[in-house]
């Protein structure tokens, strides 16, 4: 752990839109490491991750979040190998390390006992999407998604922390989680479940059979947040934990930050 060793464990989970800054329309690097450094989180957990892009200065986001916040523990697994919205394929995990890859990432401060990956499962072709104005729905080609889960030594005790990012398809994002839960199923417990979900409070916990912590705090758009898609559930948590939210200058979403501390 880092210097001032705490009793409680911040965990935030945040959809970083590949570092860009709105405001400004590019991702500035030393703006990403400080809006970083500045949650203060002992687990970060991250989505919509760069790494090699041309969009995001061909850094590797999750080394400059790592660096940032002092996290010696970290992995980014790649959802895309190649550039989204030009030339990409679903990863495998066998991509080279310094390969153009975007998918997600989980930092920590604290030692991690073990790493798994999770695969989801793929839309099959084009899929129909309902936007909002439109009579029609629209075909759009869905991203693979993926997510990963780590086992931590924390001063709360040993804790599962995965992370995802699922499809904004309302009629397949449940599927993916429904998969995602069954793949946990086995890891120890407490076991919290972290990310840009796409979908509400209501139907996380419906569909994941997990209950969220803290209160609902909406994360999404970050100029007039009126609805939460990312969210932290746990299973087997007796803990306490407080829920907030950060504006950064960076993303699109805000950062959902969760305090937990022990029980009593």
């Amino acid at each position: 752990m880092p210097s001032g060793y705490r009793t409680c464990v911040r965990l935030v989970t945040f959809n970083i839109l590949h570092g860009r800054d709105l405001e400004r329309d590019e991702v500035d690097i030393d703006t990403f490491a400080d809006a970083i450094k500045s949650l203060d989180a002992d687990v970060l957990a991250l989505q919509e991750v760069d790494r090699n892009q041309t969009r995001s200065g061909r850094a590797d986001l999750t080394a400059v979040a790592a660096e940032a916040m002092g996290a010696d523990e970290h992995l980014f697994v790649a959802a895309l190998a190649g550039s989204p919205g030009a030339t990409w394929t679903a990863a495998t995990g066998a991509e080279q390390p310094d390969a153009a890859a975007y998918g997600i990432a989980l930092l920590t401060r604290c030692p991690v006992t073990s790493w798994e990956v999770v695969r989801l499962p793929v839309v099959p072709g084009p899929a129909p999407m309902r936007f909002h104005g439109k009579r029609w729905p629209t075909l759009v080609r869905e991203e693979p998604r993926v997510a990963v889960a780590a086992g931590i030594c924390s001063p709360l005790g040993e804790l599962t922390v995965a992370t995802t990012h699922l499809s904004f398809l309302p009629w397949w994002n449940g599927h993916q989680l429904r998969t995602l839960t069954r793949s946990l199923r086995s890891l120890p417990r407490p076991l919290l479940l972290t990310g840009d979900l796409n979908m509400d409070p209501a139907k996380a916990a419906r569909v994941s059979g997990m209950g969220p912590l803290g209160d609902p705090q909406p994360t999404f758009p970050v100029w007039a947040p009126d609805v939460q898609l990312d969210h932290v559930l746990a299973s087997g948590f007796t803990g306490t934990a407080h829920a907030s939210v950060r504006r950064l200058p960076v993303s699109d979403h805000l950062a959902l930050v969760v305090d937990l501390g022990a029980a009593g």
